[in-house]
């Protein structure tokens, strides 16, 4: 796979134009509605099983009983299924670093170091460079299956669905037209997005993006402090809620091995840092850690949350240390140069996002079971706004979609050559269409193997638990 954007340092913007019109005759515009499972699919269930294999055993059941609540839980924890679907399909070749796992609610606002909200994807576990049309295909098909969980008819998720795509492709097209550093310094700030939901005359819309904006700025370490620790005997520690969240100190047997062990391990992250932020790591003291239960897709994975000290019991650091498996798409692109996960996450997270966690790095560890791993680590919950797909009617939803579709391609050309994926797109709705059939088809088997996860758990194949 070649790496995002090197062809086109070399190419004029009219080369760079014509390589992305040449890649119609490897996968036409047309082409990408077309879906249909292949005779020798994968079974999705061993698909599932097999990420199994490298995870916690006794939080696996938690992780199918989470996708077995809707489709749509299930299409979040089923990345790797999709990315063997996506793979043998025509490809344009243009590739971008890849989210990976680009689906609505992998979209939120943030804070920016500046502590301003933005708008931007979120996670980044799968991330690999890779076709920009994977990314496209997966954010698609996830408003399709929420619109069918909000009981949409089907000319309603065509509209949102269609208006998600269109907006990637007009800011792709916008973004041809820009320098190089205005693509890299470009952003979507709240405010920006207010007055987006402003200027589309729904009242409903700019009301809703003012209590997002609102509620993300209480969403903070502060607040998480509060609700995650209590006072003890032996001081402040991370409050137990198993099997959610297990303390660290309730799965080792020898306190002294776990404090030197999760030492070495904050100063290997530490060494992933710039030097000013390895100073102010070091202005706190580690207090605690526990493991914790995240997500859908990523549980059963290793993840930590470790709560260092400063100045006082109220001068608190929350960080979160997260296992980096290799990426879902890694068997479909050649794999990936990188010998730690870790690293390749945040290097995507960084490639990607408009701004970063000042924290944000990287580590390897040895796990409880003897085996090194590797993991990322970043603040936990900094000003995070998570939109609730589930309480939008389609008009919201509609704008919803084109927020993260424009969020998307600037995304996209951050890495990637956006003159030649624009050509490519064109200026028709040839590709908006062609996407908008290809959700509802990949809505239509995201919902069959949602079925068949059930019936292996009915047939006593997997087990799932709800907690």
């Amino acid at each position: 796979m070649a790496v995002p954007g090197s062809l086109s340092a070399s190419l004029t913007p009219a080369e760079r134009a014509a390589h992305g019109r040449k890649a119609r005759n490897r996968a036409p515009r047309s082409a990408h509605g077309w879906y249909e499972a292949a005779q020798d699919r994968p079974d999705p269930v061993e698909l599932i099983e097999g990420q199994s294999a490298t995870r916690l055993s006794g939080l696996v059941p938690l992780r199918y009983g989470r996708m077995l609540e809707s489709p749509f839980r299930f299409y979040r924890g089923a990345a790797a299924v999709m990315a063997s679907d996506l793979a043998p399909l025509p490809g344009t070749g243009l590739t971008v670093q890849l989210c990976g796992d680009a689906h609505l609610l992998n979209f939120r606002l943030l804070a920016s170091p500046e502590r301003h909200l933005i708008f931007d994807i979120d996670d980044f576990d799968e991330t690999l460079p890779g076709p920009f049309e994977w990314d496209v295909k997966r954010l698609a098909a996830s408003f399709a299956i929420a619109g069918r969980a909000n009981g949409f008819s089907a000319a309603e998720q065509d509209v949102v669905v269609s208006a998600c795509v269109r907006a990637y492709r007009r800011r792709i097209r916008e973004l041809a037209g820009m320098r190089i550093l205005d693509i890299w310094y470009a952003q979507d700030d709240a405010g920006h997005l207010r007055e987006l939901l402003a200027s589309s005359h729904n009242r409903e819309a700019a009301r809703r993006a003012d209590e997002a904006a609102a509620r993300a700025r209480t969403r903070t370490h502060l607040r998480a402090f509060r609700k995650l620790t209590r006072v003890t005997a032996d001081g402040r520690r991370i409050t137990p809620d198993p099997p959610l969240i297990t303390p660290l100190r309730d799965l080792l047997e020898e306190p002294a091995t776990e404090a030197k062990a999760l030492h070495e391990v904050l100063e290997t992250y530490a060494r992933s840092l710039s030097s000013e932020r390895r100073h102010l790591l070091r202005r706190y003291h580690l207090v605690d850690a526990a493991r914790k239960v995240v997500g859908v897709g990523s549980v059963g994975t290793r993840c930590w949350i470790v709560l260092l000290l400063g100045r006082d019991d109220d001068d608190p650091l929350l960080l979160q240390a997260k296992e980096a498996q290799e990426s879902v798409l890694s068997p479909y692109t050649g794999g990936d140069r990188w010998t730690n996960q870790g690293r390749r996450v945040v290097a995507g997270q960084r490639l990607i996002q408009t701004t970063s966690d000042i924290l944000l790095g990287w580590t390897h560890a040895v796990g409880l079971d003897g085996r090194p791993r590797d993991f990322y680590v970043r603040q936990l919950r900094d000003w995070k706004g998570i939109a609730r797909p589930e309480t939008m009617d389609p008009g919201l939803l509609r704008l919803f979609a084109m927020v993260c579709g424009a969020c998307l391609a600037r995304a996209h050309a951050r890495s990637g050559d956006p003159v030649a994926i624009a050509a490519y797109l064109g200026g028709s709705d040839r590709f908006d269409r062609a996407l908008t059939l290809f959700a509802q088809a990949y809505a239509d088997q995201n919902e069959r193997d949602h079925e068949a996860l059930g019936a292996a758990v009915r047939a006593g194949r997997v087990r799932a638990e709800h907690a």
